[in-house]
């Protein structure tokens, strides 16, 4: 056992208006003295800012005075030797899998409360407690001089929602495991499967790209797409901000307008911006809850296993790993270094690594192929893997 940590803190952020000019302020101590300081402090600086019509409270109509239950708190009575216990648990169960995994990088466990309050101008004063519990697991493994790392983890609301340790470790070790060996491609063009834990990332650059802010500055290759087609007409991309017991659930965003189900992609179609209240009047349009981000998009398979795909696909690539940041937010320009497997006959011949995989985002979403049914559902981006007909792969 390495460490024991018990954090408790808490912050206070203010913003205040005053014709048109904005200033915000945060301190983490919350004595009467120090708000009261931290009010002034907001105040000072918006006597300095340049006015901007575009700045303020969001609109009274769409404040969430009534917010719903979401089943967000289910909290734990987890003492330290009861939390050492499950994240030993979970490394011993890796490190027992398998004679070549032969170090560790440690268990861990997480248990967090927080309350989240709320309020404004126009007389909302909202809250809401939640709590996030996750264990995960590291290992090394080692074979003819190749050594390669990997984890696992399980993470829900309640404690209840979490695999066992012994389901952690077996999955560390078995995602350890798969990695060693592995070899280099040479360049060439092939089909490419993101699997599920980074094809959420996939459409995660989506999120920028439909942002209200990305919008107004015209900083988005996206930026004439509005109700036009961007993705296949079988897909659809659902947003579920009331889901029970969600990772990414809330019932208003961080300015206090309610949170709604939307399909922001309907049929491959482009519905709506992502929109801020300021970036919804820069824009002449309404705040659809957005700020702070999204909350539990659904992205449908089409029913392929994970398995099925392979078959589908036939021969290519199964990307496991992304690494870097070539994404170009004007031109959707996506070239990123990746890891996985290399596929024949629907079959998974052998682990690769030290590869580029390039492409344009409008192309790689518009010809997806197919969704799988291996919905990753630890992310606020739920969706299977993904299927793209291809991609060019930089190797050797």
């Amino acid at each position: 056992m390495e460490n024991v940590e018990f954090n408790s803190d808490g912050a206070l952020g203010i913003t205040v208006y005053h014709q048109n000019r904005k200033g915000s302020a945060s301190s983490t101590d919350l004595s009467p003295q120090a708000i009261a300081r931290t009010v002034q402090a907001a105040l000072d600086i918006a006597r300095y800012t340049s006015p901007d019509p575009c700045a303020g409270v969001a609109d009274k109509e769409l404040l969430a005075f009534d917010a719903p239950d979401l089943d967000l708190f289910h909290p734990a009575e987890v003492s330290p030797d009861e939390a050492i216990e499950l994240a030993a648990r979970a490394e011993q169960a890796a490190l027992q899998a398998d004679k070549r995994i032969t170090n560790t990088e440690g268990g861990s466990f997480n248990s967090h409360y927080g309350v989240k309050v709320f309020g404004n101008s126009h007389g909302m004063l909202q809250g809401y407690c939640s709590t996030r519990h996750s264990l995960s697991s590291c290992v090394i493994a080692e074979e003819n001089g190749d050594m390669e790392r990997d984890y696992a983890y399980t993470i829900g609301r309640a404690m209840s929602d979490l695999q066992t340790p012994e389901w952690v470790g077996a999955d560390c070790a078995r995602r350890t495991l798969s990695r060693l060996s592995p070899r280099k491609l040479s360049t060439m063009k092939a089909p490419v499967i993101f699997a599920n834990e980074v094809a959420t990332g996939l459409f995660g650059h989506l999120v920028g790209a439909i942002a209200g802010g990305s919008v107004y500055r015209k900083s988005t290759f996206l930026l004439d797409s509005l109700g036009k087609q961007i993705l296949p007409d079988w897909l659809t991309i659902e947003e579920h901000p009331h889901l029970l017991k969600g990772l990414a659930s809330t019932p208003f965003d961080s300015e206090g307008v309610r949170t709604e189900r939307r399909d922001i992609i309907k049929d491959g179609i482009l519905t709506q911006w992502l929109l801020t209240s300021y970036s919804a009047r820069k824009l002449g349009l309404k705040s659809t809850g957005h700020a702070g981000g999204i909350h539990n998009w659904r992205i449908a398979g089409q029913g392929l296993s994970f398995e099925q795909m392979l078959k589908e696909m036939g021969t290519g690539l199964v990307v496991t790993e992304l690494m870097g940041q070539g994404v170009s937010a004007i031109t959707g320009d996506y070239s990123r270094g990746a890891a996985g497997f290399w596929v024949e006959n629907g079959e998974i011949q052998y682990p690769v690594s030290e590869i580029t995989i390039a492409g344009n985002l409008k192309d790689m979403w518009r010809n997806i192929v197919t969704v799988g049914n291996d919905i990753e559902t630890r992310s606020n981006i739920q969706c299977g893997s993904v299927l793209l007909p291809e991609m060019k792969i930089a190797g050797q």
